[in-house]
């Protein structure tokens, strides 16, 4: 197991509690999958186990390949080997691509840097078209391939994603999953959270929907893809009933 997370809760402002009590696994060389609506805490988790929220969890462990990291800091759980991509991307984007990236390679000494370079050229060849562009002026799409390929030249253990397809279009979107099928075929670890259910499911292996700070159900991608609050609720799959008078749309009730 590489990363463990248990029990964790974190607050905000010590009072307000953004995680309750949440656990999961990720396995080593999986795709995991985090899904929820806004303000479930999705991003809230992602910045826990990076260290990147102070004195938070307040209660429970999190361990990565069986070594416990809550309360470390976050340039000391990044050298283990843990990458995060925020949601905005973290991009310097008054530098341009060539010059983000080789900042992905800041203190790498080894011999591997050229090979890791022709992965993410060839994963993203529109980056070497971009090299000299400054990164701001790049679409959405070509901003998160460029996130991305910073994130791989720093050769992730483990690599957490928040929202990686927010703000593109479908046929961006795909080709960054499609990228993340192959990064995870390469052995990197990925922990995904996501709002594009469809998306997500369709390259992990696991999944778990977080609400309101708690994990609501968890199970393999097929098994969640074929529960019928899922479909309901996360795929628009769902029968939609109209009230006997006709007037108002309901939902069942879920199961969870």
């Amino acid at each position: 197991m590489l990363l463990k997370v248990a029990s964790i809760e974190t607050l905000y402002f010590d009072r307000i509690y953004a995680l309750f009590g949440v656990s999961l696994e990720v396995e080593e060389g999986e795709i995991l999958t985090v899904l929820g609506p806004n303000g479930a805490g999705k991003t809230t988790l992602l910045r826990t186990i990076a260290g990147l929220l102070k004195d938070q969890p307040k209660k429970g462990q999190i361990l990565f390949d069986g070594r416990r990291v809550d309360g470390w800091s976050p340039e000391a759980i990044a050298r283990l080997g843990v990458v995060y991509v925020p949601e905005d991307r973290g991009l310097f984007k008054e530098l341009t691509v060539e010059e983000n990236l080789r900042l992905g390679l800041w203190g790498r000494r080894d011999e591997g840097i050229r090979k890791d370079l022709d992965f993410v050229y060839a994963m993203f060849p529109i980056l070497p078209e971009r090299a000299r562009q400054q990164a701001e002026t790049l679409s959405g799409g070509e901003q998160q391939m460029l996130a991305l390929g910073r994130a791989m030249l720093r050769r992730p253990r483990l690599l957490m994603l928040d929202e990686p397809s927010l703000g593109l279009a479908p046929r961006v979107a795909k080709a960054v999953y499609e990228a993340l099928r192959t990064i995870s075929q390469r052995g990197t670890t990925i922990l995904l959270v996501e709002q594009n259910a469809r998306l997500a499911l369709g390259v992990a292996r696991r999944g778990a929907i977080l609400e309101a700070g708690r994990i609501v159900l968890e199970g393999t991608s097929r098994e969640l893809t074929d529960n019928e609050n899922v479909q309901e609720l996360y795929l628009g799959l769902g029968n939609t009933e109209v009230s006997a008078k006709g007037w108002r749309l309901y939902r069942k009730r879920r199961r969870w």
